[in-house]
């Protein structure tokens, strides 16, 4: 295994992003043209991962950077809190009582889908619960406005025998990650460009491949054969820059959705060196579903930091190209930290301020496992703030409507676009934000207000709700249901209006809804 000693400034980014003077979208620098839109999904990041957000371990300059020169929302919300559901509330503006996909559905009556020899063999083993041909999403719609639209990332929406893949949703071009099940492996033998397969100089490791018989697991170079030649962030970060000067003359909707932070744990050595000397040795971990890592605190910081560095490319990138005035960012994640075999989010605090760990994060509708880093940056357009509003990814149907001067199909999403133009006292409020997930015998959450209520194993006929203050019970310690049966009453009001049955099992939250509510 390779080391290197490399300092900060020089492992984090070639410079560090130059401060510049903000002004509003009503000032001297009004834009000319429809502005290109970038939005920046990563996978399993919290709240708490982020300088900006309060992280101290784990150092990210270039996406503070853009917190610092745009909004940094703190009540921004996921869709919900696992990977295909929060994709597909995402794109299509459908809260969880509507949306087409509720939770992942990887279609395992197809066969031996978790078998990675038999998915590079038969790509018709791929993919995810696809969403319905004619499904209008975020890509339809900027297309519709006028807008070249690429993904380049994680797709988790649909199979390549699907009628649900990028190039059928509304996206100009496509490369990356079909099934998200391949993504469990940062060298894979291929990605998906378009509709056909482009094979990588990396052979198949299996996830779950644990270390030769009789290897050292302290032994750095025990790992070597979890290093390939191709490393999927690399290969997305080119396309990325690719697509960007190839539409610079137009304007374009890009979203890049990073695999990183997802487990496994593997990142650039210097990266990982660079933080093994930050932080000490440690316990290496067995990594069971997806690979050992030597040194897993390093290596989550490094994935971080390593996507770091390649977000301040793209902004250099904008700015070389003259059009960084002319480009909205928003950055987020699907979904609150993973707590598995490979995590280290406990040792990070990774849903910082909200309790992380087992049964807090991903999988959970408590504040660690939906609520968002959400970040939005205009160049130089936007007066730099930090923003309470409450929110969450429906929202961005309307807003990105909007933004493309179109007209906005149905959706639960009220737009931000008021917020972002710096016209805040347009900014409509939702009354409230549902959501619903069927895993743990089925979640159910409402947000109105500073309240929210908590419904837990919904699915076992259960009906008694929590209910928390979370402006001041940040770690959701104090259920006050008890003290406020009329707030609960009103929780209940939105739940009936909210929910709708499904027919997919595996999407269904059977929800009892008490006959007295007052």
């Amino acid at each position: 295994m390779k080391t290197s000693k490399l300092g900060s400034a020089l492992l984090l980014g070639a410079a560090a992003v130059p401060a510049m003077t903000a002004v509003s979208c009503d000032g001297d620098k009004s834009p000319q043209r429809k502005p290109n839109v970038i939005f920046i999904l990563m996978d399993d990041a919290g709240y708490g991962d982020f300088g900006c957000y309060g992280q101290t371990r784990i150092e990210t300059p270039h996406i503070d950077s853009l917190a610092a020169r745009g909004i940094r929302f703190t009540n921004m919300y996921a869709a919900a809190p696992l990977s295909s559901p929060s994709r597909c509330g995402l794109l299509t503006g459908m809260h969880m009582g509507h949306a087409q996909v509720r939770s992942n559905d990887e279609l395992e009556q197809r066969g031996d889908i978790w078998n990675h020899e038999a998915m590079l063999r038969d790509s018709s083993l791929e993919g995810e619960a696809p969403m319905k041909a004619g499904t209008r999403t975020l890509g339809t719609e900027m297309q519709r406005g006028g807008y070249r639209t690429a993904m380049i990332g994680k797709w988790g929406l649909g199979g390549p025998t699907s009628e649900s893949t990028p190039n059928k949703m509304g996206f100009d071009e496509y490369f990356g990650y079909l099934c998200q099940r391949q993504a469990h492996c940062y060298y894979p033998p291929f990605l998906w460009e378009n509709d056909h397969r482009v094979y990588l100089d990396n052979k198949l490791l299996p996830p779950n491949t644990p270390l030769d018989a009789g290897a050292d697991p302290r032994d750095p170079h025990s790992y070597d054969k979890y290093t390939q030649k191709q490393y999927s962030p690399d290969l997305m970060y080119e396309r990325v820059l690719r697509f960007v000067n190839e539409n610079r003359d137009q304007p374009f909707f890009l979203m890049w959705t990073t695999t990183i932070p997802h487990s496994p744990m593997q990142a650039p050595d210097e990266m990982v060196q660079y933080y093994v000397e930050k932080f000490g040795d440690e316990e290496p971990i067995e990594g069971k579903k997806y690979f050992p890592s030597r040194w897993p605190h390093a290596t989550y910081a490094a994935m971080i930091s390593y996507f770091d560095r390649q977000v301040g490319g793209l902004v250099a990138e904008l700015k070389r190209l003259g059009i960084w005035d002319d480009t909205i960012i928003i950055f987020t994640s699907d979904n609150g930290p993973a707590s598995n075999s490979c995590s280290s989010t406990e040792w990070f605090q990774s849903a910082h301020p909200f309790r992380s760990g087992k049964g807090w994060g991903k999988s959970s509708l408590h504040e660690g496992g939906i609520r968002m880093p959400f970040i939005v940056t205009w160049g130089d357009r936007i007066a730099p703030h930090v923003n309470d509003h409450i929110g969450y990814f429906p929202d961005m149907m309307p807003t990105l409507c909007d933004i493309a001067g179109i007209d906005t199909p149905p959706t639960d999403g009220i737009s931000i676009w008021p917020t972002i133009r710096g016209d805040e006292k347009r900014q409509q409020e939702h009354e409230y934000l549902y959501w619903e997930f069927p895993r743990g015998d089925g979640w159910v959450a409402v947000r109105w207000g500073d309240w929210k209520g908590l419904l837990r194993e919904a699915s076992t006929g259960n009906t008694r709700m929590e209910l928390y203050d979370v402006k001041n019970d940040l770690l959701e310690e104090h259920d006050v249901a008890a003290d406020h049966p009329d707030i609960v009453a009103r929780m209940w009001e939105f739940i009936r209006a909210s929910h709708t049955d499904i027919g997919n099992p595996l999407f269904q939250t059977t929800i009892t809804i008490p006959e007295k509510i007052d």
